[in-house]
């Protein structure tokens, strides 16, 4: 089953904070939870997730598909795992887990969002990472259709204005679509394509075309690099907190023992 995004669901509620609410059993704090999420009701999430629970969340929209499935997982199924003073809710056919644990207090369960941040990030970055993995692939697709229609590979990923020197250009109702959307560059200084930036590397031994991509923020939107050939095989490596240092200043395709194919 396809991982809810956490931090979408949760930033549908932006109102302050309120003292945090306790239950006698996880299953009731689990039910209050749905609850509030499936009435949108604003104070009862806060009252819910207690203070500051905003800070332990990526800076990322609502995703109301992933709301709604939430929902519809809950009603295929649902059921908690506990162990000793913490439990965890699992929904639906796969028993996807919130990431927010329930903690037992004198006072009763309530929802521990601060032991919730590494989780919370975690997965972030490993959604992040796979759809940087998924967009080296639709690279690929995107060069092979260029070439077929100009019999060259492209070396840019957004057009000039006016042309199509790029895999992405414009278009108009009608208009037959470009190889690649504008998403992979976009021009809002700090953005990237969910947490990544990419760069058309030229091929060392000019056979073809390259791709590289790293983390916008190294260890908070991502932790690997992935590069990318003709072949369509993902190398990925640990740049570490220079990451785009170096994935700048790479002038050319090419890999070494430290890029290892992605399985």
């Amino acid at each position: 089953m396809k991982k809810i995004t956490i931090a979408g669901l949760l930033a549908l509620f932006t109102l302050p904070a309120f003292a945090q609410q306790h239950f006698d059993t996880p299953d009731k704090a689990a039910t209050a939870l749905v609850d509030a999420i499936s009435t949108h009701n604003e104070t009862a999430m806060n009252d819910l997730l207690g203070d500051n629970w905003r800070q332990y969340l990526p800076p990322e929209g609502a995703d109301p598909e992933a709301v709604a499935r939430f929902l519809r997982d809950w009603k295929v199924g649902h059921k908690i795992e506990e162990t000793g003073d913490v439990a965890h809710l699992n929904v639906g056919a796969g028993e996807w887990q919130l990431p927010i644990p329930m903690l037992k207090t004198a006072e009763g369960w309530h929802f521990d969002m601060a032991s919730a941040e590494d989780e919370i990030q975690t997965r972030e970055i490993g959604r992040n990472e796979l759809s940087a993995i998924q967009a080296m692939h639709a690279y690929v697709d995107a060069q092979e259709d260029y070439y077929q229609r100009f019999q060259v590979y492209a070396a840019k990923l957004l057009s000039s204005e006016g042309k199509k020197d790029g895999l992405y250009w414009p278009t108009q109702p009608g208009d037959e679509p470009s190889p690649l959307g504008p998403a992979f560059s976009p021009t809002v200084p700090g953005m990237g394509y969910h947490g990544y930036r990419f760069r058309i590397l030229p091929d060392a031994k000019k056979e073809g075309f390259a791709l590289i991509a790293w983390p916008v923020k190294y260890g908070e939107t991502g932790i690997m690099s992935f590069m990318i050939d003709q072949n369509d095989t993902v190398y990925q490596t640990d740049l570490g907190s220079e990451s785009q240092q170096k994935a700048q200043a790479l002038e050319a395709y090419r890999t070494d023992k430290a890029w290892q194919p992605v399985q």
